[in-house]
Formats: structure tokens, C-alpha cells, sequence
């Protein structure tokens, strides 16, 4: 049985307590929060709990093997830090840091001390999404021209991360892991209706090699509650919709197809509409199986699939897009390679 410690029972990190807590080989031993009506909700419902103010105690604890870190993004690097200092394997939630600097010096200490670091990039663990890669490699789609994505609501707004670092983490995550290419440049355009310096909505492009595009909407002022991506192929097109039920995937069979033997450029160009076909995706729970996959590499001393090279990847997306963002959609350029450590 693996012990676990967990920093920040609030918010998400109510329910990574409740599915590490589910996990058949693992066990939290001791959770920690500063705000003591997060530490009583959890001290009722978690009678056996040791509860505590201080994550040191979890530091310190020579019987906790891994730490959970489910903390605002911009304490994740001094928390996981001193996680990793203390000899413990780290699972902490997106964004793993607020800039890529931060991001490599954590993967530098994870591999120095040779330690599982994990960030928590939920919807690469989602079915849907791993079914949508499974489509465009096997080349359903084509030639792959762009993707767009919302993830929009009329929700919870922050009074310190904005839209963009609250919310733009899952689709850049999604955008890297279906396009399978390292992005070249970054443009964002946002603005801060209700407070100050705290972006509402945020629109962000993301240019890939090849011409490849991939263009983020994301805000909690809006009317409609929106979990959709979707992509254009010179084939076919594919449509994931979160919120969709049991027909999370669409593949539309339409396109504009080549005619070899024309007369006209109107001949040569021809719209195609075909049938839409939903395919069939495996039932899951993506937060099960990501803390699943966790406990696995904890116990096998195995990489994680999102491991701290995937969290520094999206926070380069995410910091360059912060700079469009500040400098006023202006584009930001990727140094290839700026990814490694």
C-alpha cells in the first residue's frame, strides 16, 4: 500500500482526494490546506485523516512515499520543491509552474534524485481524447489543417489566475498531444471585463510546423457552457463534445475533394457532404485513471505519460501567450528545441 500525502483540499483537490482515496493500492494518510473550513469538510467526511495546517508535516512524514499538490498555480513551485527535496514523487495539478524556468529546474530535480513527477493534465487521460488521436494517426481525417477549441461558462471567476491559466491548460494539453509537433509561435487576444489585470476571455493561436493551427477560446463570461474541440482535415472533420453524453465523437464525411478532370477552377473545387458516423468510445473516468496511472508509476518506477516535460511544454504555450497577451496580440516566436532541459 502506497501512503500518501496531500497539499490543498479545496476546489479540485476535493476530488483528487476522493479518487486517490478509491485507489485499490494506495492510501492518504495525511492531507493539508491552510483554510480550516476546508481542513473540517474533509476532517468530516475523512474521519480517519490526520488533517493538518502544515505541509510540513507531510514533508516529514518518512512513511509518505508520494505527494498530491492541488494548490494555486503560482505556490506549485515552491510546494513541489521542497516535495521533491524531501525525497517524495510528486503528482501536482495543472499548471505545474507559472514559467517554463521554474518548470525545468523542477524536472532537472525530479531526475537528479531520480523521482516520479507528474502533472496533472486531466484530458489526456480522457477517452474521447484518446480516441481522437487514434482517428488522426490512423489518417481518417487526412492531411490535419487546423483545430479550435472552446471551454467556456458563465462560472467561477478567479481574483488571481485569469481565464487564460485557469482553463487554457487542458486545451493547449489536448492541442500538443493530437498535433504531435512542437508549436512555432503564439499569439493571444484577451480582455479584463471585471477586475482589473484579470483576463475574462482570452483568445489564443498556436502555429505548428507544416501550417497547422490550432486556435483556444477560453472564459467565464459566457452564456453557454462549451467543452468542444474541433478538427479540419483535408478529408474528413472530427467534433469532440464533452458535454455530449454517450455521442462524444463525430466524424463528418465532408471536405472539398480534388476533380482531376475540369474545365473551370469552379469544376476543380467542389463541396462534399457525406455521412456522419459516431464512433463507438470507451466508458472511463478520466480522473480515476489518471490518478490510476500515478500510483502505477510510483510503484513501478516508471515515467508518467504527463510527465514533467509535458507540463513544461504547456507552460511555454502558456507563458509566450501571456506575453502576446500583455503586448497586445503581438506573436511570439518558439526557439525550437526551448522545450528540452
Amino acid at each position: 500500500m502506497i501512503k500518501l500525502g496531500i497539499i490543498g483540499v479545496g476546489g479540485w483537490g476535493k476530488n483528487l482526494l476522493r479518487n486517490f482515496q478509491e485507489q485499490l493500492e494506495a492510501e492518504v494518510v495525511v492531507a493539508a490546506d491552510l483554510v480550516e473550513s476546508r481542513r473540517a469538510a474533509a476532517r468530516a467526511r475523512y474521519p480517519n485523516l490526520i488533517i493538518t495546517g502544515d505541509y510540513g508535516d507531510i514533508l516529514r512524514d518518512g512513511d509518505i512515499r508520494a505527494v498530491v499538490v492541488a494548490t494555486p498555480g503560482g505556490t506549485h513551485f515552491k510546494i513541489v520543491r521542497d516535495c521533491l527535496r524531501a525525497g517524495k514523487d510528486v503528482f501536482v495539478e495543472k499548471p505545474m509552474t507559472l514559467t517554463a524556468r521554474d518548470c525545468r529546474e523542477l524536472c532537472e530535480l525530479a531526475d537528479e534524485r531520480d523521482l516520479i513527477l507528474m502533472v496533472g493534465h486531466l484530458l489526456l487521460y480522457h477517452p474521447g481524447v484518446i480516441k481522437l488521436r487514434e482517428e488522426l494517426q490512423a489518417g481518417t481525417v487526412g492531411d490535419l489543417y487546423y483545430l479550435y477549441s472552446q471551454r467556456v461558462n458563465l462560472g467561477k471567476i478567479r481574483r488571481s489566475e485569469d481565464a487564460l491559466w485557469t482553463f487554457a491548460p487542458h486545451d493547449i494539453s489536448v492541442a500538443l498531444y493530437l498535433i504531435g509537433s512542437e508549436p512555432v509561435a503564439v499569439s493571444a487576444r484577451g480582455e479584463s471585463y471585471i477586475q482589473p489585470g484579470v483576463a475574462d476571455v482570452v483568445f489564443t493561436t498556436i502555429t505548428f510546423p507544416n501550417r497547422v493551427l490550432a486556435h483556444l477560446h477560453v472564459s467565464w463570461l459566457d452564456p453557454h457552457k462549451v467543452r468542444r474541440v474541433t478538427i479540419v482535415g483535408s478529408k474528413k472533420m472530427m467534433v469532440f463534445d464533452d458535454m455530449a453524453g454517450s455521442e462524444q465523437i463525430k466524424i463528418y464525411d465532408k471536405g472539398v475533394p480534388e476533380n482531376l478532370e475540369y474545365d473551370t477552377y469552379g469544376e476543380y473545387l467542389h463541396l462534399r457532404y457525406g455521412d456522419v458516423q459516431i464512433p463507438w468510445v470507451k466508458a472511463g473516468e478520466p480522473l480515476q485513471a489518471e490518478a490510476g496511472h500515478f500510483i502505477e508509476c510510483v510503484k513501478e518506477r516508471k515515467q508518467p505519460f504527463t510527465d514533467g516535460k509535458n507540463g513544461l511544454a504547456v507552460v511555454r504555450v502558456l507563458e509566450a501567450a501571456r506575453q502576446s497577451l500583455e503586448d497586445g496580440g503581438r506573436i511570439v516566436y518558439l526557439l525550437k528545441g526551448e522545450g528540452n532541459y
